[in-house]
């Protein structure tokens, strides 16, 4: 029994730390949003100071930089989700025609469905319906700005200043080998995959226009902001679009788009991200997986997104000690045996 007391201590303390997290969600999510889009403007910053830029004009003219493009991707999605709705009653037409014609052939065949069940699933209203979740979500968070860009401003003023503070601290300061490598590990992340997921965006982008399909933009920048969502991301971004495709143009263009997303997804999933990412990220695939769902539970959309980076700490958090670095080596990736020197 006196065993089992440290185990039921550690489970009581995570349950509570769990339900913690998920009740500050709202105020916890701006400011990890804020801490990883520091850490991902630290590279930047550290290239202007080395030009002799001034710390605080160089945090300035960071700041400057993610209000921007923060606020034209707001103005872009929030334009186009209104167009779509105002085009609504139109794919209805289309959709409805559409579904008697479909009804008609099958009825020749025999087969009797009932076609208010075909209109429910097959509702141009769906083809918002996940993606749309997942940006109100992030909208959610995005209200915020004030508060995230401010909080990034400090983070990475503070970040300029924790070399000097680290150096006065002499023999008492603390190792930064785990938090140089956390930082390390989620630029290399961030930066593949965001390279990665902007060329996904792109080509789909590109797909889609030449298809026809409306709004081809919105897709893309959807299966750009998704594919930073691990394995099920470029599904969800997929569904709306290929819907949409159905609705307006008909089933070729519908397929077509699919084996559009299909080849993009096979090819920068399988074949480019992990030549270029490797063993970077240093989680198994099923802690990927698990990670997704349980920091989506705890804190939504942001958390999906945010998912992998936030596995990263933990597992760096358990490395540091040697009584938790075996949990740490659980989720990690396989690691190759180690072959005999001599036979």
């Amino acid at each position: 029994m006196q065993r089992g007391h440290p185990f039921l201590i550690t489970g009581a303390a995570f349950v509570v730390v769990v339900a913690g997290m998920q009740a500050a969600a709202s105020l916890l999510i701006p400011f990890l949003l804020a801490a990883f889009i520091a850490i991902i403007c630290l590279p930047p910053l550290y290239w202007l100071q080395g030009r002799g830029i001034p710390t605080a004009a160089a945090v300035l003219m960071i700041a400057l930089t993610l209000v921007l493009v923060g606020t034209l991707m707001g103005v872009f999605v929030g334009s186009s989700v209104s167009d779509f709705s105002r085009n609504l009653p139109a794919y209805q037409t289309r959709l409805q025609s559409q579904t008697d014609g479909m009804l008609t052939w099958l009825a020749g065949l025999g087969l009797q469905l009932d076609s208010q069940l075909l209109r429910d699933n097959l509702s141009p209203a769906l083809a918002m319906g996940m993606a749309g979740k997942l940006l109100a979500g992030m909208g959610n968070a995005l209200a915020n700005t004030f508060l995230i860009v401010l909080t990034v401003i400090f983070l990475l003023i503070e970040a300029s200043a924790l070399p000097h503070k680290w150096i006065a601290m002499g023999s008492h300061a603390p190792s930064s080998e785990h938090f140089s490598r956390f930082v390390a590990s989620v630029n290399s992340y961030l930066a593949i995959k965001g390279w990665v997921s902007l060329a996904t965006g792109a080509v789909i982008t590109i797909w889609l226009a030449v298809l026809g399909v409306d709004y081809p933009l919105l897709w893309g920048l959807i299966a750009f902001l998704f594919n930073f969502v691990p394995n099920i991301g470029s599904i969800i971004a997929a569904v709306p679009a290929v819907q949409l495709a159905l609705v307006q143009l008909g089933p070729g263009p519908a397929l077509a788009a699919g084996a559009g997303y299909l080849a993009v997804n096979i090819v920068m999933g399988n074949v480019i991200e992990p030549r270029y990412m490797g063993r970077g990220v240093g989680l198994s695939t099923l802690v990927v997986f698990l990670s997704l769902v349980f920091w989506g539970w705890i804190l939504g959309p942001v958390g999906m997104l945010l998912s992998v980076p936030l596995t990263m700490i933990v597992k760096l958090a358990l490395e540091a000690g040697d009584d938790t670095r075996w949990i740490a080596v659980l989720l990690g990736p396989d690691i190759e045996p180690l072959q005999e020197s001599e036979q």
